[in-house]
């Protein structure tokens, strides 16, 4: 008797699996936001969960589908999302009410590595920008250039050696290695290159847990605030360990008292030697208590992985991705040489901070590179029901929305022949013509990236060393165009960029 009814049981069950994951469908639809047609458990961005695209393309793709909208209605998986094209509108939310969109609306446990400052929500993230953000004034940062510099050139001591042998060689790789080890130095003061080869084995280890895509995140899309709600995390308690011990190593090295290197852990000691509980203003007129944070060593170790994770993976996929375009375009490599070459001849090849200020043409090819390349998608979250400014749409408290970065900087309403790589968009004169938010890589508004400042320096110092002593060249391995990796968290070159390094006479 039971077989009998076996075939209906699995057809109640199959229609209450497909009611799952398409129940929210009608909800943009009922308030009359266009957008595409969603697929069952997949939403609109099927090729993400597969691991076939980032979400950065998928978004572009819809972006490019609804020239005429300013806002698209959109399904990541099965939660309900907003896109925003509208630039006035980006402004608007970043910015004049920023209140409202304070959160980034991915909530993790507040244990392992997630009560850091890109992840926390208002409550803790408030709090926290205020305690850290005089880590990265241009005064602190200034005494960090001498950290980068040096590894600089031990960075090029590498070069010179592995050219010796052979002149193509995978860039991204390359890069990553300079930034884990200036990242390192200024961190925790420590010379990974001179260790183990233990510790460069955990590194690589580490780096693989840190920026590649994970189960959690999908989990996260598919019911938002799951991690949180169950005391969970993107990150493994591998991850949390190391950076917790890396801490709590480095301050007991030092003694708990700051030392005349002036890296990360030292700027820490002095902030907690003043004390561990930070007091924030609402407004101007009221000073209020928002939260405390107290100093601990898991609080630390969340901010030093969240700045490790951050200024590593990033500034190497930027830096990779400015080489291979100065690879194909010889000409504007010739030019930010000849600069390189009349700023620090004059200056005895000393790197400051001064001296990168003065590298102007460097600073327009580094924003193109940017702007062809973002490094990710900004994300907020309605903290309130909100009436979209110039739409009669009004979207709900914990509404998610998305800029994206990457088909806004190709679109050719702001940057006329979006493919083609050219540093004079961001002469004076262009910059002047354009929106503020068609160009915002760090984000915009109180929220924008903390380490901006610090990884410009970083990655400025980097092609500095490198194109002194070398050129960059296209070889039979370079590729025609280049394609992101899916599997991981952030835009990174798939299969690497192969370039021939040519020591410079």
């Amino acid at each position: 008797m039971f077989f009998l009814y076996t075939p209906a049981v699995f057809v109640i069950f199959g229609c209450l699996v497909y009611y799952h994951f398409t129940r929210t469908f009608k909800y943009w639809q009922s308030k009359n936001v266009s957008g595409p047609q969603p697929l069952p458990f997949f939403g609109n961005i099927k090729n993400y969960v597969l691991r076939k695209s980032l979400t950065a393309e998928i978004l572009k793709e819809i972006y490019d589908e609804y020239p005429n909208e300013k806002v698209v209605g959109i399904y990541r998986m099965t939660t309900p999302s907003l896109l925003i094209r509208d630039l006035d509108l980006v402004k608007t939310i970043c910015v004049k009410d920023f209140d409202n969109f304070e959160d980034r609306g991915m909530e993790l446990s507040k244990k392992g590595l997630g009560a850091n400052l890109f992840h926390a929500e208002s409550d803790i993230w408030r709090p926290l920008r205020s305690l850290f953000s005089p880590l990265f004034t241009t005064g602190k940062l200034k005494s960090m250039v001498h950290l980068v510099s040096e590894r600089g050139d031990i960075f090029v001591k590498h070069i010179k050696q592995i050219t010796e042998v052979k002149k193509d060689h995978e860039v991204y790789s390359l890069a990553q290695k300079f930034t884990m080890t200036s990242i390192f130095a200024c961190i925790f003061g420590l010379n990974i290159s001179s260790d183990s080869d233990l510790l460069v084995e955990k590194m690589t280890r580490i780096n693989e847990l840190s920026i590649t895509r994970t189960f959690a995140q999908d989990l996260d899309l598919l019911y938002p605030g799951i991690l949180k709600r169950f005391n969970f995390s993107f990150y493994i308690e591998e991850l949390g360990n190391f950076f917790v011990n890396l801490v709590r190593d480095s301050m007991q090295a030092k003694n708990g008292v700051p030392s005349n290197r002036k890296d990360f852990i030292d700027l820490i000691l002095e902030i907690k030697n003043q004390g561990d509980i930070l007091e924030t203003t609402k407004t101007e007129e009221t000073v209020k208590l928002i939260d405390s944070v107290k100093l601990t060593d898991e609080v630390i170790a969340a901010q030093a992985f969240i700045f490790y994770a951050a200024g590593y993976e990033t500034s190497a996929t930027t830096v990779a991705f400015m080489l291979y375009e100065l690879a194909m375009n010889p000409g504007i490599q010739d030019k930010l040489i000849s600069e390189l070459d009349e700023v620090l001849d004059r200056h005895d090849g000393n790197i400051t901070y001064e001296i990168i200020n003065e590298l102007t043409y460097m600073e327009k090819v580094f924003n193109e590179t940017l702007r062809k390349y973002p490094v990710t998608d900004i994300q907020r979250r309605a903290k309130a029901n909100y009436n979209i400014p110039g739409t009669s749409v009004t979207i709900e408290k914990g509404t998610i929305v998305l800029i994206p970065t990457l088909a806004i900087s190709h679109d050719e309403k702001y940057f006329p022949d979006p493919s083609k790589f050219d540093p004079e968009r961001f002469s004076p004169e262009n910059e002047s013509k354009r929106h503020p938010c068609a160009f915002i890589p760090f984000g915009t508004g109180p929220r924008f990236c903390i380490g901006m400042l610090f990884a410009k320096i970083q990655s400025r110092v980097c092609v500095m060393k490198l194109l002194y002593h070398f050129r960059v060249e296209v070889c039979k391995n370079t590729p025609k165009t280049l394609s992101f990796d899916p599997q991981h968290v952030v835009p990174a070159p798939k299969g690497g960029i192969y370039l021939n390094i040519i020591p410079r006479k």
